[in-house]
């Protein structure tokens, strides 16, 4: 079912306009911000041509770890950030506005 059907399934249902409630939005939510995060490590890892492997050698994890953060499948530490970020060769910026994420890896100058 495409997009369009599935959203006329839902008005015809009249489940469109209704509210979620409070634990699926802040589900919806947390999911997001973890796939904001695995986001950024795979544009950085990428930007630098390593693999998840090296990614994963440099930061004291596994590749299989490192394939879920950056599927967005899991909420990592503050130390766990901080390897990350060192293995990236970067500053880890979070910005957090309510709903609202902003994750960036800066690189170091050379």
């Amino acid at each position: 079912m495409n997009h369009t059907r599935w959203r006329l399934a839902r008005e015809r249902a009249g489940i469109a306009g209704r509210q979620e409630p409070s634990e699926v939005e802040a589900m919806r939510t947390e999911i997001r911000m973890a796939f904001d995060l695995g986001q950024a490590v795979y544009d950085r890892r990428t930007e630098l041509g390593i693999s998840q492997s090296e990614l994963a050698r440099r930061a004291n994890m596994t590749q299989p770890q490192v394939s879920k953060l950056e599927l967005g499948g899991t909420i990592p530490t503050l130390p766990l950030l901080a390897r990350l970020a060192k293995a990236l060769d970067a500053s880890l910026n979070i910005a957090l506005d309510g709903d609202i994420s902003t994750v960036v890896f800066s690189g170091h100058a050379a």
